[in-house]
């Protein structure tokens, strides 16, 4: 048996699938670089009852060696029930491998359960009726915008933003009445006016918008579609100066995200408490199913609490 069967055999029958015992491979992994075997009663703090050197600090530095910002677990597993027994059972496990065990090997193969069980995490969306609707939405994209800056090179907010804007149009329209692209797709040059066609409507949808955006509204009024910006609050000033230097700010719409669909959760909910919270279900419902068709990263579907 290889060592990757080996390990997969071992993460399967153990369910050391939780923050709290891949916290412990990970230490422990790094702890047996200075040789095997090791002794697990060494491994103990003078008490017993916690595993010694597991913590927070420890569990990111091996993660961010993988580019990884994200925080595994708050107390890197050291308060977690049950570490003991999940280090003393992973102890006797790689205590138990062929001599000459390669623990890059084994430690890839435990940063990709950690990024597995990260893609397994949906955002968060809290209809909570002492929030505001667009505070509501401002906080799901907040989620969005700090699991980003967390993985570097990903483009959570972004791709959230585009499909929310996605399910509100298939929602007012009707399925079927929109084209939908994956978020990659949306950037790459192929002809298209905007993120959507609606009617006679070009519907850009960023984040960060760029003259490279202005260019393309000019675009769109030259072809007799009237363009439409759905950008971040920070990117309504932005797009509103860029517009002006361009001498097109009075042909543009621009609006703010968040305004975007919270005006439209009201009307949909006829400014009722139980009506909204149908409406908004059915966002994040649809939501969810654009996720699943479009996009590769489970992590971006959306939990409505």
């Amino acid at each position: 048996m290889s060592t990757l069967d080996a390990l997969r055999r071992f993460a399967s029958e153990s369910k050391f699938r939780g923050k709290g015992a891949l916290s412990v491979a990970l230490v422990m992994t790094d702890k047996a670089r200075a040789g095997l075997p090791l002794d697990v009663n060494t491994l103990l703090t003078a008490g017993g009852g916690q595993v010694e050197g597991l913590g927070k600090a420890q569990v990111q530095a091996i993660l961010k060696r993988h580019g990884i910002a994200r925080t595994l677990a708050e107390e890197g597993g050291r308060t977690s029930r049950g570490s003991v027994g999940n280090m003393r059972i992973y102890i006797e496990f790689l205590n138990g491998l062929p001599g000459g065990l390669d623990l890059d090997v084994v430690e890839e193969f435990w940063i990709e359960r950690v990024k597995e069980f990260f893609a397994g995490k949906p955002f968060k969306f809290r209809a909570d009726q002492s929030l505001s609707v667009r505070a509501s939405i401002r906080e799901l994209l907040a989620q969005a915008n700090t699991r980003q800056k967390e993985m570097p090179g990903s483009r959570h907010e972004s791709t959230m933003l585009q499909h929310l804007v996605g399910a509100k149009l298939d929602l007012i329209l009707g399925l079927g009445t929109i084209k939908h692209h994956g978020a990659s797709e949306a950037d790459q040059p192929g002809g298209r006016s905007g993120d959507f066609l609606a009617g006679d409507v070009a519907v850009h949808v960023t984040t960060h918008p760029g003259e490279a955006l202005i260019r393309k509204c000019s675009e769109n009024i030259g072809q007799g579609l009237r363009p439409l910006i759905v950008t971040s609050t920070r990117g309504c000033t932005v797009a509103d100066g860029l517009a002006e230097q361009a001498g097109i700010a009075n042909r543009i719409d621009i609006l703010d995200a968040e305004q975007f669909l919270a005006a439209n959760l009201h009307e949909w909910g006829r400014f009722t408490a139980e009506r909204r919270s149908v409406a908004t279900g059915e966002l994040i419902a649809r939501y969810n199913q654009l996720i699943d068709e479009f996009e590769t990263d489970p992590s971006l579907k959306v939990e409505l609490l």
